[in-house]
């Protein structure tokens, strides 16, 4: 098996679309963990980004609010129970609500909770 483009000595690590791919093309399932899509063409202050994290973290639960600047989407994983897909995108929201009819607003289901 090749090996995968993770840093596990860095709290976070950059990786390019094509790493983003290889994973994504392998049977590896990510527990814990924070990605943010960043547009190729952005700019992006890395001594800006601190550790992304979702446990104990209550603005995850707001709308519109990603953790690293610039970022387009925003996945959040955590012990296999929740998972959070964030969009700066409206179009992006809605394609992907209408492709997974059981996503739920993140605004109305931390009520739930």
């Amino acid at each position: 098996m090749e090996k995968l483009p993770i840093n596990h000595e860095k709290d976070w690590f950059l990786i390019s679309s094509q790493e983003m791919k290889a994973i994504c093309e392998t049977d590896t399932q990510i527990v814990w963990g924070a990605f943010s899509g960043i547009d190729k063409n952005a700019e992006l202050k890395t001594d800006r980004i601190e550790f992304p994290y979702a446990d104990g973290n209550e603005e995850i639960w707001k709308n519109g609010n990603l953790q690293v600047e610039n970022s387009k989407v925003e996945i959040i994983a955590w012990d296999s129970s929740y998972t959070i897909v964030k969009f700066t995108e409206k179009e992006m929201s809605d394609k992907f609500k209408e492709y997974f009819e059981e996503a739920i607003e993140l605004e109305k289901y931390k009520w739930k909770k």
